[in-house]
């Protein structure tokens, strides 16, 4: 058993079907599965990882974009110390409701929660109907940091849970 010295609780959240699944199975499996089934409340993951010579576990709660089990999910912000905020960078409606998903942080999570923005299916390019521009724009006048992300071909998975955990840590 690998013992950890610090233990954080990160949340997905984001519309149904922008890659919350895809990028947790990435993080902790290091796979891809191109089809996945909707999730139904929460599904949890976990691993741990090494920085500056401490070991830290993360659990991960990928919680369900579907507006039906939003009131199932909200119970999973609390105790959060960070969460990935994300969308799909080929459908703008997805960007489109992302205030309504901080609204649902600023209500349920503890205030210095941090938060990533995470513009996922960046390997989707030429389908991209949000720019990074404009989800740059975004986040710093939430008060949010950004990363764009792909869950197929890795770009980002790692750096994301990393830079959140050294942000984390400064807290």
């Amino acid at each position: 058993m690998t013992s950890y010295t610090y233990l954080f609780k990160y949340i997905i959240i984001g519309d149904t079907g922008v890659g919350k699944s895809c990028l947790l199975l990435q993080f902790t499996d290091k796979r891809f599965q191109p089809e996945h089934d909707l999730t139904i409340g929460v599904e949890f993951g976990a691993r741990i990882i090494a920085l500056e010579g401490k070991q830290y576990k993360l659990q991960i709660w990928d919680t369900a974009g579907q507006e039906s089990f939003r009131s199932i999910t909200r119970s999973y912000y609390r105790g959060a110390a960070c969460a990935l905020l994300v969308y799909d960078i080929s459908r703008r409606e997805t960007f489109n409701h992302l205030n309504t998903w901080l609204s649902d942080v600023k209500q349920y999570a503890s205030n210095n929660m941090v938060i990533m923005l995470v513009g996922n299916k960046c390997d989707m390019h030429p389908q991209r109907k949000v720019s990074k521009e404009e989800a740059e724009t975004f986040a710093k006048e939430h008060g949010l940091y950004f990363m764009e992300t792909s869950a197929k071909t890795t770009e980002n998975v790692e750096e994301v849970h990393i830079f959140l955990n050294n942000q984390q840590g400064k807290l």
